[in-house]
């Protein structure tokens, strides 16, 4: 087992993703290790969003990679990697989730966990992956003004020993990055696609030359959304250059 096989608990801290870039300085953190809180203070999001989360309700861990057979180019497969393996511990739990571009996991129209990966690149290579996962199990209430956020307990009535939930969680992102490393892209990137919410429906989105309405085909291999607007009009996106109108 690579993922989970060491555990760092800290009671709470700022944010997962920054300690554990602060411990990657300063230790030797074997490949794997996963560093996880009961409390983020300053959670952190994508483009310096924040995230929310009760204290002892959440899994919010950080996980520690040292991909260096993956090309930097084709570092958003780390992304799809890591989106497969959150998809695979909650269909233990429920039928349906999606992946919503780039790395939000969605149940039908309800955020229940978002990913912040972190790579370090020098001289051309991947020299090391923090991948941060905030995922909701127990919480019930939630207070900042995210529009639609849902949790493990909320879409099924019951509460979860989140020990329990880490260990699968791990269990199940270990499989998912032995694909990765075994150089199973294809596979990786077609069932990355698949998993995408609104895939093949027509939907309204928003660019910067307004509202329009198509469907999302498929992703590129590094990490771009095609959307067609009309049969044969494919627009490529880029994160936060287009966004999704709920």
């Amino acid at each position: 087992m690579i993922i989970g096989s060491k555990l760092f608990f800290f009671d709470n801290l700022p944010s997962t993703n920054t300690h554990t870039a602060h411990l990657l300085k300063s230790n030797d953190l074997p490949e794997g290790a996963i560093v996880y809180t009961n409390y983020q203070s300053a959670g952190r999001g994508q483009m310096g969003n924040k995230w929310e989360s009760e204290d002892g309700k959440n899994l919010l861990i950080s996980i520690v990679l040292f991909p260096s057979m993956i090309n930097p180019a084709d570092q958003f497969f780390i992304s799809m990697t890591v989106s497969l393996g959150i998809c695979d511990f909650l269909k233990r739990y429920i039928s349906v989730c999606a992946i919503k571009w780039p790395n939000d996991i969605y149940v039908n129209n309800d955020k229940i966990a978002g990913i912040l990966i972190e790579n370090s690149i020098m001289d051309d290579q991947i020299e090391n992956t923090i991948s941060g996962i905030g995922l909701n199990i127990n919480q019930e209430k939630f207070l900042s003004n995210a529009p639609n956020p849902v949790s493990l307990s909320l879409l099924t009535g019951s509460s979860y020993d989140l020990a329990t939930c880490l260990n699968q969680l791990a269990s199940d992102l270990d499989k998912r990055y032995k694909q990765l490393i075994s150089e199973h892209f294809a596979e990786i990137k077609h069932e990355y696609v698949s998993r995408l919410y609104r895939l093949n429906e027509l939907s309204k989105y928003r660019d910067r030359s307004g509202l329009f309405t198509g469907r999302i085909i498929t992703v590129t291999d590094n990490g771009r959304l095609q959307i067609e607007r009309e049969p044969g009009n494919i627009s490529e996106y880029s994160f936060k250059e287009v966004d999704f109108i709920l």
